[in-house]
């Protein structure tokens, strides 16, 4: 496996975490069963990722920010591990 294909791959790995909680963004709009595998997937994915930014900041007024801080921090992650990548190799 050549170098191109590891970056593209964390690149990839990145992109599609980010597009998982758009997705449970959606969700939270619309009625939806929680135990269908799909939704399932989505949720097992994300919480991991989201419940350490919704104790920094809690949801307030029914809002929940921690999806916006995960994406830019999710973010702000790839870009450094790609140039980091992209330096060493």
């Amino acid at each position: 496996m050549g170098i191109l294909t590891l970056i593209e791959l964390v690149n990839m790995a990145f992109t599609i975490l980010v597009w998982l909680i758009i997705a449970r963004c959606i969700l939270s709009f619309v009625r939806h069963d929680p135990y269908q595998p799909v939704i399932k997937f989505i949720y097992d994915v994300t919480e991991p990722i989201m419940a350490p930014f919704r104790k920094l900041i809690p949801p307030t007024g029914g809002i929940d920010f921690s999806p916006i801080i995960a994406v830019l921090a999710l973010s702000f992650l790839q870009k450094i591990i790609v140039d980091l990548l992209y330096a060493i190799f």
